[in-house]
């Protein structure tokens, strides 16, 4: 490899007739092998002698082009999932990409090193499980299906609809089972096959399948004890599904990642052991130290050197990145439809009225006694208040505002000279911290407090609307303008003095964990003292009361507009999960005291996540929910709370009550722990797919095209919907489907369609759903497939996944599933029906999953149903044991309450050196019995057979 014999314009390579295969084949055969390993980086350079300019993955693009300066920001990822309406976000996925190459032709890159990528790592198709995750924000959805739809139209709007060329690629993130940002990098998602089957892959499988993600980014944390840029899951999952499309998937790692194999996750005993099994595993590029691409490509040719990878799995990774490279257009410029792009659309008109549109489809109505819409004429006073009344925020993943609306004044907008008066009161707590050391007030200024959960607080300078900062050398001064660094240094907290008397507290900045001290030298305020002791006392002036300021705007207004939330980058973000689902303590007690003296009030919550909203529920008549919107939040807002807009946005994910006891965020199961509107058995606040119109709807003459189907059949489901109200309105028809009597834990009830319909008042219309029979299936971990039940089903037709309006009954034929079969074939331990105190982990470093007691002094039992143990004459379980340890290692194997046989378990040294351990058993008794083995102790079992006596005709020797 590495020697072209014709100039570079003339090589093959550079030919458009060529297929696009045989184009890298050549590019690939003249590389050297330097080259071909320096592409591995993030940074991949240029190879001058053959015309290759250098080449960078990845640029944010989840709702909007980020990063990168002013661009048009759309409502974030869990906003658009609101709107429940593919064509939106595929159109809002087109402009994010138009503007992207507009970006990648005109404008310079961040670090100023090449050009912006054209790769796009986005959309994220994580599952939004736990509405406490700190990035719950960038998903679309908690129900895989909704998730999966709404995804691959973010995908194909990017990708463009060329045959040949790409306006961008899109790059899903994260894979797999990421949900939780405490620990990320050394937590382990535990996935048995039917969560991991049903559940979080579902959500990624249709995506790929499509043919429009180019890509896929692995995640920080670990599934079953191994990490994510090592799982086998890229080659035999995810890689499988993209196989049809004739396309290859370009596998990313994530920010350095691969370096976290060594240093945080300690998995292997050396960078050039981890980067070489990442790379082996699927990952193709490696987003890591940076810019510095040396030490990534000295880690690689190590690995190479010691025999840890080979050519070609170097070939192979370069190969995709060639394959998206050619895609992209980049090696014909002149037949690029996309080359011509200029900078004029970047927030263009035609963009800015898109992100009117999507933000107005993605509020959500929740409760409404009759308050909205507001007329105006009947309550000409208007009082807006709260944190956010009039305040846009942007999130990690967002761009540059380049001009902002916040509800205020997209009221006072929408309502012109003469139609109504809006006041505008953020009513926050106005104080001055003086030093009881010199007296003098903190920066010589008054703050405006504003509190965001846990008495986590922001102080912006009354005179300059600035936030107070700590500075890199500890030194607090007001100058931030915008929250919006990796590291918070904005957040404190303002504490009790322990001896002091109550108008005397400790500043704290949250980042640090330190308290503000008076440097005696030059007077400045820096925070470094490390006990409250060290600490500089306080005196907290009042100078404005928030609380009696809202009292008193709420009074003098005939409605009352209170706007709630959070701020993104706090409490609540990328590497920080929540710690509740309650509303801030200072803001649910504001909205209390702006509804004791004006009744006439409505709840506005813009936030990136839910909130347990009971009081407000009980006590308020209107209450609205929109995410973060981006820059026409504002007018947005104004359109739905004025009836000029009805709302149509649904809920994209429960919110559960106060009151609601959730499972731990670590607890990956949704089926046992009881996650999601599928799961979870106590009635939510407000449910999955849940959404109030300004109209009403009806749903009428529900049909199914047959009233039995086979297994892998498929039915077409008509229903009639008919707008009888007054004005026009959207409503989302949700298609459920739930199993009758099953042999398994079944979803409550799980989504297998919806559709988006907009009404004239008084309008009619039949809609007709597809519905395959294995909408129905479920991971049947006894075959190791999908499988359809014969049996009853029901298909339900609904406003949300608590209302349901319409219901039939469906058969499906076919023959019984068998018993299991357990005897002369090996079992997965993992394929378990049910469990109790298991943890899943990894069976070795490449491949397969094994389970262990979650506390080695407890025991830890594995039920298998049905399992037909005729003719079972020995036992054999393979079992791993690191040390001797306190206590015993033994496995006990019952059938029902009869005990079978013990296995005393060996050690063998390594929790992945594998040993078979063996015992007879007691004749169970032919028939199906309910199976139970029972872990007591520190080992870990992988698998286990029954064998059959060896003079039994019937045994199938060799069987696996």
């Amino acid at each position: 490899m590495g020697s072209p014999s014709l100039p570079a314009a003339r090589l093959p390579f550079r030919d458009p007739a060529l297929p696009i295969d045989k184009r890298v084949d050549d590019l690939l055969g003249r590389l050297t092998l330097d080259e071909r390993i320096a592409l591995l980086h993030q940074y991949a350079p240029a190879v001058e002698r053959l015309g290759i300019a250098a080449f960078r993955t990845g640029t944010e693009a989840l709702h909007g082009v980020s990063w990168l300066g002013e661009a048009t920001v759309f409502p974030q990822a869990v906003g658009l999932g609101a709107t429940w309406d593919e064509d939106l976000v595929h159109q809002v996925a087109e402009a994010v990409s138009t503007e992207l190459r507009a970006f990648h032709h005109h404008r310079p890159t961040a670090n100023g090193i090449g050009t912006n990528s054209l790769q796009a790592w986005a959309p994220v198709v994580n599952l939004l499980r736990d509405p406490r995750w700190g990035r719950n924000e960038e998903g679309y959805s908690e129900d895989p299906v909704h998730t999966a739809r709404l995804g691959t139209a973010y995908c194909a709007g990017l990708a463009g609809g060329h045959p040949t060329y790409l306006r961008a690629a899109a790059v899903l993130k994260h894979f797999l089972a990421y949900n939780n940002e405490d620990d990320r990098c050394v937590t382990s998602s535990g996935l048995r096959p039917r969560v991991l089957q049903e559940y979080d892959l579902a959500a990624f499988r249709p995506v790929v399948a499509s043919g429009a993600a180019t890509g896929a980014m692995a995640a920080y944390n670990l599934v079953n004890g191994r990490p994510c840029h090592v799982s086998p899951l890229i080659e035999t999952e995810l890689r499988s599904w993209v196989l049809p499309t004739g396309h290859e998937l370009f596998v990313v790692s994530d920010a350095e990642a691969p370096s976290n194999l060594v240093d945080q996750e300690h998995y292997f005993d050396d960078h050039a052991a981890g980067h070489a099994a990442a790379l082996k595993a699927g990952i193709d590029s490696f987003t890591d130290q940076n810019e510095d691409s040396t030490t990534v490509i000295g880690r690689l040719r190590e690995a190479l050197e010691r025999g840890l990878i080979d050519e070609a799995d170097v070939d192979r990774a370069v190969r995709r990145q060639l394959q998206l490279r050619f895609r992209l257009g980049e090696f014909d410029p002149d037949l690029d439809p996309y080359s011509g792009i200029g900078p004029e659309v970047i927030d263009c008109a035609e963009h800015r009225a898109l992100a009117l549109r999507a933000a107005t489809e993605s509020v959500v109505l929740l409760k409404n006694d009759g308050l909205l819409p507001l007329d105006a004429d009947r309550a000409p006073r208007i009082a807006v208040i709260g944190p956010l009344a009039d305040a846009l925020y942007e999130d990690w993943y967002s761009g540059t505002l380049p001009y902002q609306v916040g509800i205020a004044s997209g009221l006072s907008a929408a309502l012109g000279e003469g139609r109504g008066d809006v006041v505008t009161a953020e009513c926050a707590d106005r104080i001055a911290l003086r030093s009881r050391t010199t007296g003098d007030p903190l920066g010589g200024t008054a703050f405006d407090v504003s509190e965001w959960g846990n008495g986590v607080l922001t102080l912006r300078d009354t005179a300059t609307g600035r936030y107070l900062t700590r500075k890199d050398d500890d030194s607090l001064v007001a100058d931030q303008e915008v929250i919006k660094t990796w590291f918070i240094n904005e957040t404190f907290l303002l504490e009790p003095d322990p001896v002091g008397d109550s108008d005397t507290v400790l500043l704290r900045n949250v980042f640090t964990g330190r308290y503000a001290v008076v440097d005696p030298a030059d007077g400045r305020v820096r925070v470094t003292a490390e006990t409250p002791q060290a600490a500089e006392r306080w005196q907290r002036e009042l100078l404005r009361d928030g609380a009696a300021q809202a009292q008193a705007v709420a009074e003098a207004a005939d409605v009352a507009i209170v706007v709630l939330g959070n701020h993104p980058l706090i409490n609540g973000r990328e590497t920080e999960d929540r710690t509740g689902i309650a509303l801030p303590e200072t803001q649910e007690a504001l909205l209390r005291t702006v509804a004791a003296v004006r009744p006439e009030t409505a709840l506005v919550v813009m936030s990136s996540y839910p909130y347990a909203l009971d009081w407000a529920d009980e006590h308020l008549p209107a209450v609205v929910w929109t995410s973060h919107g981006g820059q026409e939040t504002g007018r947005a807002l104004a359109a739905v709370l004025l009836g000029e807009a009805d709302p149509a946005g649904r809920l994209p994910q429960t919110w559960y009550r106060g009151d609601d006891e959730l499972p731990h965020p670590l607890d990956y199961d949704v089926v046992k722990a009881g996650w999601t509107y599928q799961y979870h058995r106590t009635a939510p606040l407000y449910p999955f797919g849940h959404g109030l119109s300004y109209t009403d709807f009806a749903h009428d003459d529900l049909r199914l095209s047959t009233a039995t189907v086979a297994q892998d059949g498929t039915l077409d489901v008509t229903v009639a919907l008919s707008n009888t109200g007054a004005r026009p309105g959207s409503e989302v028809v949700q298609l459920y489907v739930r199993a009758l009597d099953t042999r398994y834990e079944a979803p409550r009830l799980k989504l297998a369609d919806f559709r988006k319909v907009r009404l004239e008042a008084g309008e009619s219309r039949q809609l007709a759903f597809r519905l395959p029979a294995e909408q129905l299936a479920h991971w049947d971990v006894a075959t190791g497939t999908f499988t359809v039940d014969p049996g009853a089903y029901e298909v339900l037709v609904a406003r949300s996944a608590e209302h349901v309006t319409l219901t039939a009954r469906l058969t499906v034929t076919g023959t019984a599933p068998a018993p299991r079969a357990v005897v002369d074939r090996r079992t997965l331990a993992v394929d378990f029906d049910d469990y109790t105190d298991v943890t899943l982990v990894d069976a070795t470093r490449t491949a397969g999953d094994a389970v262990t007691p979650a506390d080695p002094a407890r025991p830890a039992t594995l039920l298998f149903r049905s399992v037909d143990l005729s003719r079972a004459a020995r036992f054999e379980a393979e079992v791993a044991r690191e040390d001797t340890g306190p206590g015993e290692a033994r496995l006990e194997v019952r059938a029902g309450d009869r005990l079978l046989t013990e296995i005393a378990v060996p050690v063998t040294g390594s929790r992945y050196t594998w040993t078979t351990a063996t015992a007879d058993t007691e004749a169970p008794g032919d028939g199906v019995h309910d199976l139970r083995l029972t872990l007591h102790g520190a080992f870990r079992l992988a698998a286990f057979r029954f064998d059959s006596p060896a003079d039994d005709p019937h045994g199938e020797a060799g069987a696996v």
